[in-house]
């Protein structure tokens, strides 16, 4: 019997997965494992990774149902990238052109976090466990 670890490998739905790659390479450090080309040459789909959490790029075709957030004016997810130190990961972030939407700053919770979106719209949020409690009797988070 094989041995398989079960992982979350989001997609998210771009209008220009060549500047996607670009974007998150600078923003994260991501690092690009694989793209799926076009016949003119564009991006279809782009495998990256970030530490050892891996997501996909796909490029938008409007005959289908899944959206970029452009599409959408919106987003229906935020992705949570947990990192040693988010202030200096948002402040990279922006500097490669993402918006801050809510700043760097400790919560009551437990969690250090802040919120940018991507130029794409994407929505993450950069945090860091800082206090760890439980939440619920017998749950520990």
């Amino acid at each position: 019997m094989q041995n398989h670890t079960t992982t979350f490998a989001p997609m998210l739905y771009l209008d220009n997965v060549a500047a996607g790659i670009d974007y998150y390479t600078k923003a994260f450090g991501a690092l690009e494992l694989r793209r799926f080309s076009n016949p003119d040459g564009t991006v279809h789909v782009a495998e990256m990774s970030i530490g050892s959490a891996l997501f996909r790029l796909h490029e938008e075709v409007l005959k289908d149902t899944e959206f970029s957030p452009r599409t959408l004016k919106g987003t229906t997810v935020i992705i949570g990238l947990l990192v040693g130190d988010p202030d200096f990961v948002v402040a990279k972030a922006v500097a490669a052109g993402g918006i801050e939407i809510h700043p760097v700053q400790d919560y009551e919770y437990g969690y250090r976090q802040g919120t940018i979106a991507d130029p794409f719209g994407h929505h993450w949020e950069i945090e860091k466990a800082s206090l760890v409690k439980a939440v619920l009797p017998g749950v520990n988070v």
